[in-house]
């Protein structure tokens, strides 16, 4: 089994969540694969780029069955890279663990700025921020809201056994709502967790419910 994680948005592979995952995978054998996807700019960063990314990434591992790894809209990402296989037959996306799943991403980035900031975002086309891992200023194009919208999470057809831990004081993804994606699919198992959005505080739990979920030791 082939392991891949995918950050989030504005983060980064050395996030808390990916280099515990890391440790912990290493402790078993086994390697997590760490791309960054703010690669080549950040600014341009959009959920196709990153469907490419994973699929040339993919591409080159050993032929092995993969797991895929996301967290918020790298989870978002994972999910629609799972729905379009891209690794290919005989590298075949076979399980996902998908950690506070940006599964609206619109709805999500519409609830991080507000009705004004969306409405600036659109007219000039950029969205300044704060890299939550770098701490600098940078920005994003509009574009990454307008390809996102064209993956809709609740459309995904393809019944790939998925785990999902989701924090139910979640202040960027509606828990609600991903319980309601969680349970018109049997394939999907969801773990409520008393956390925030970041999970900060869950870490050795997602361990004990991925190390379960993958038939690794825990």
């Amino acid at each position: 089994m082939q392991y891949v994680y995918l950050h989030g948005f504005a983060s980064s592979p050395a996030s808390s969540k990916a280099v515990y995952l890391a440790e912990r995978l290493a402790g078993t054998g086994s390697v997590l694969h760490l791309p960054d996807l703010n690669e080549p700019d950040f600014s341009t960063l959009t959920v196709s780029r990153v469907i490419a990314q994973v699929s040339a990434l993919v591409a080159e591992l050993p032929p092995d069955p993969v797991t895929l790894f996301g967290s918020s809209l790298g989870a978002f990402a994972a999910l629609h890279a799972a729905e379009r296989q891209c690794g290919g037959d005989s590298r075949p996306i076979s399980r996902l663990v998908l950690l506070a799943p940006a599964l609206d991403f619109g709805r999500a980035a519409i609830g991080e700025l507000g009705a004004e900031g969306m409405a600036r975002w659109r007219e000039t086309g950029w969205w300044e921020l704060t890299h939550y891992a770098s701490g600098a200023t940078t920005r994003v194009h509009y574009e990454l809201y307008a390809d996102a919208a064209r993956y809709n999470s609740f459309a995904a057809r393809r019944r790939i056994s998925t785990l999902v831990l989701q924090g139910d004081r979640d202040e960027i993804v509606d828990a609600a709502m991903v319980a309601r994606w969680a349970e018109r699919r049997p394939h999907v198992r969801l773990v409520h967790l008393d956390d925030d959005h970041q999970l900060a505080a869950s870490h050795e739990r997602i361990w004990w419910e991925t190390a379960r979920f993958l038939d690794l030791p825990a």
